[in-house]
């Protein structure tokens, strides 16, 4: 009995195994048979349609089934001008639905970037229907291409409330909120955005673009360093970098940056040009004379009149071929006050000079009190020294009157490689300062070795 059973399941087994093997092999035949035949109805569909348009050129029905089989397709070329056959009857035909005519008819123009007609297209669909996100979406975005931004983000959000990730939505958006000084909310849905998309780097940009406009330095420069070397995004990057080291003072990172930007094989003319300016202002503060003026005539070739460059040429080949005066202008601190010493020394000939007091305020300029006695008179005389060729105005000889008195100095003298404004000379008309502006100062700093 127990050997009979045994046999039965071994035959029944075998049946099983013969049934599974049969339905495994006529299923093997089924995808091919399937592709046959979608074939055939794709051939059927074209075939029908078109023997209805060759009755009636505009017949609707046989249209659409086209446009939409083209569509789904993704022939753009031929769904658009299936569907703007369907436009001029939809318009006067009450059956159709305008709205999903012209959707489609917008959606393939924004694939052909077509985008004018693509608009005019969905902005009408949107005054039939205000809802769908393929239409918000797109809207959207071209509404971002036309720099309408306001717009961009009322279409962006109504988009984003059906699809809450929907990656172009989120970028698009956050960017148009950038564009309008939303910065906060365009930095918390930037750092969505590449949470989603980590190698998007012009959303990463835009982040760092945010933070500089907040002011939050720090992790601005952070991001626009990490892009230094971003062929799309590493020149305008290595220039915004740079700017934020030349505000902190750190020049030689600054210079760093600019000379990466500048490395790039294509750079925007409009960028190269600024790097290279900001670059020699970089050189400049470093004491890099002749590298600062090589940039600066450069730039003069190619963008004559740009900002201040031919006032800085001038200066420039100045500060190169006077070596005291670019002691006196760029030197560090020390060297300065060194100068400013020797200036104080030789001032009175034949006098007798003890410096008693030197003091220096964020390297803006030098205070030197001075005991002079001369064969004629003795008295405690201020040198104020002030680092600029630019023009001083009245406030700063307010300030220096204001020393003069509480050191009990009887005379002073303020001297600049700039000039001094009319007020400035007014303040001190019934005063004891004398004003030395740059001619003077020059001849000065040419008779000292």
């Amino acid at each position: 009995m127990v050997q009979f059973t045994a046999i039965a399941l071994l035959i029944a087994t075998i049946f099983v195994l013969i049934g599974v093997a049969l339905i495994l092999f006529r299923g093997s035949g089924t995808a091919p048979a399937r592709k046959r035949k979608a074939k055939r109805d794709r051939e059927t569909i074209v075939r029908e349609a078109n023997r209805a348009l060759s009755q009636n050129p505009k017949d609707p029905e046989a249209l659409q089934t086209l446009a939409d089989l083209y569509f789904e397709e993704q022939n753009w070329d031929k769904a658009l001008k299936t569907y703007a056959a369907l436009l001029d009857i939809s318009a006067t035909n009450p059956d159709m639905d305008g709205y999903y005519v012209n959707l489609r008819h917008g959606l393939c123009g924004v694939q052909l970037k077509q985008y004018e007609s693509a608009y005019k297209s969905l902005v009408f669909a949107r005054s039939l229907n205000p809802e769908g996100f393929d239409l918000n979406y797109n809207l959207g975005y071209l509404e971002f291409l036309r720099r309408n931004y306001e717009k961009a983000v009322s279409y962006l959000r109504a988009a984003r409330e059906e699809k809450p990730e929907h990656p172009g939505t989120n970028r698009y958006l956050a960017q148009a909120l950038y564009k309008i000084k939303k910065y906060n909310d365009a930095i918390a849905l930037l750092k969505r955005v590449l949470e989603l998309q980590p190698d998007d780097k012009e959303s990463l940009f835009v982040l760092a673009q945010a933070h500089f406009e907040l002011g939050q330095q720090d992790q601005a420069a952070r991001i626009f360093s990490h892009l230094r070397t971003d062929p799309t995004f590493g020149p305008r990057s290595s220039l915004f970098a740079g700017t934020i080291r030349l505000k902190q003072k750190q020049y030689e990172k600054a210079q760093t940056d600019f000379e990466l930007g500048l490395r790039h094989p294509e750079i925007p003319p409009d960028i190269a040009v600024e790097l290279r300016y900001r670059l020699s202002g970089a050189y400049g503060r470093q004491q890099q004379i002749g590298k600062a003026l090589a940039l600066l005539e450069q730039i003069q070739k190619v963008r004559p009149g740009y900002k201040d460059v031919s006032a800085q040429i001038g200066r420039m080949r100045e500060l190169h071929s006077n070596k005291n005066l670019h002691t006196f202008l760029a030197s560090n601190s020390s060297e300065f006050v060194a100068l400013c010493r020797k200036i104080t020394d030789n001032y009175f000939p034949q006098a007798r000079i003890k410096i008693t007091d030197v003091s220096v305020t964020r390297n803006e300029y030098a205070d030197i009190l001075a005991e002079v006695e001369t064969a004629k008179w003795v008295d405690l005389i201020l040198f104020r020294y002030l680092r600029t060729s630019g023009q001083i105005g009245e406030l700063m000889l307010r300030d220096f009157h204001a020393r003069l008195k509480d050191l009990k100095a009887g005379r002073g003298f303020c001297l600049t490689a700039g000039e001094f404004s009319d007020s400035a000379r007014s303040f001190v008309e019934a005063r004891l300062i004398d004003l030395i502006e740059k001619e003077e100062l020059v001849k000065i700093l040419n008779q000292i070795s």
